[in-house]
């Protein structure tokens, strides 16, 4: 899964640190994420797209790896 997490964070000029005390995760766990590393769970990416007022869909991407099983 891609997403533009570290796009929206820059546009909105708060660091990873920032943006984990928001949704109440740890700064890795951000870092993480950006990287592609993570799948936040859907709790936790429908807390950060409120933090950037968006969807989910507008900051995660699913690619076709992520159809195969």
């Amino acid at each position: 899964m891609k997403n533009s997490l570290k796009v929206e964070r820059k546009k909105k000029k708060i660091t990873q640190e920032q943006l984990a005390d928001l949704v109440g995760v740890s700064r890795q766990s951000i870092n993480a994420i950006e990287r592609g590393k993570y799948t936040p769970s859907t709790s936790l990416a429908l807390k950060i797209s409120e933090i950037f007022n968006t969807t989910v869909n507008k900051l995660f991407e699913l690619e076709p790896v992520d159809y195969q099983h």
